[in-house]
Formats: C-alpha cells, structure tokens, sequence
C-alpha cells in the first residue's frame, strides 16, 4: 500500500483471488442494509452519477428525531461508481449541511468538502421515561468508518478494490 491508497482510503483486495461479477458486487452492498443501523446503501438515480449511494438515515422517521437531538448540522454521503474494467469501485464522500424546521431536516450541498472524510459524534440523554422513572432516553453514536468499513469489506470480499477519490472525477 502506498501513500496516495492510504490518504485516500483505498483497499484493495488480496492477490489471486477471482473477481466476482459487478451485479454479485452490488447485491452484497445493497446485502449490508438492516433496520437497526443509522445509515444506508441505495441505488442512485440516473442524475447522480454513480451506481450507489451509503447515507445516514437522516430523512427516515425512525432515525431523525436522533439526529435532531444530537443537533446535526452537517452529514455526508459516500457515492459508489463501479468500474469493471478495472475492478475497482471508485468512492467520493460529499459533506451536507442540514436544515432543521419543526424538527424536520432537509439536506443543502456544501461546495466546499469533496473527498475523503472520517467523522464520529456521539451523545447521550437522560430524562424522565416509563412509569414516572429518570433513565437514559437515548445513546448514540456515528462514526463515518460504521458506514465505511461494512462497504470496504464487502467490495474487498468480491476481489475488487476500493479507491477513494480525492482528486478526478468519479
């Protein structure tokens, strides 16, 4: 590994191990969705510009009354483009910064950040619960490597290489 595949996050798979087909690639990243985790794997609309998309689930019900009480007000979205001939999946993170009205956010795009990014946030709450009793209300944490790390070893796992774009295009 050299210099430039550290900066930018690459991780590529071990020698002499086959290259499963693209469509085994994706349907084990789309494979690491689960109701319980914070972030997401989606297929991108054609506009996007790339295959798919991993994002915190700050626009699901379940999820962004978390979110709101941690005060967010950024997140980032890790865009996914699959290149066969090289057996690569090119990733670009993209940082967001979030609205909050009446407790529902909307994203913006923020113009400055594009590249590679690690993040974590946490926090925790205490209050009043069920039957009149003070307890934790919520617990959390977000780190960007919970997205990151499933993602990286589901496309090493396929015998292709994860290259995190800095510079260039996806």
């Amino acid at each position: 590994m050299g210099i430039l595949d550290f900066l930018s996050g690459t991780k590529r798979p071990g020698e002499g191990t086959p290259v499963k087909p693209a469509a085994e690639l994706k349907a084990a990243l789309l494979a690491l969705n689960r109701e319980t985790a914070p972030w997401h794997v989606r297929e991108a609309t054609p506009g996007e510009g790339c295959d798919l998309i991993v994002e915190w689930k700050i626009v699901d019900a379940n999820w962004y009354g978390i979110f709101d009480k941690q005060k967010l007000e950024s997140v980032f979205k890790i865009f996914l483009k699959f290149d066969a001939e090289h057996g690569e999946v090119r990733a670009l993170d993209k940082e967001y910064t979030v609205n909050w009205k009446a407790g529902v956010p909307t994203l913006g795009e923020v113009s400055a950040f594009r590249g590679q990014k690690t993040e974590v946030s946490f926090g925790i709450g205490y209050g009043f619960i069920e039957k009149g009793k003070f307890g934790e209300v919520y617990n959390y944490r977000f780190s960007t490597t919970e997205m990151k790390t499933p993602v990286k070893q589901a496309v090493t796992a396929a015998s292709w290489t994860y290259k995190g774009v800095v510079f260039g295009k996806l």
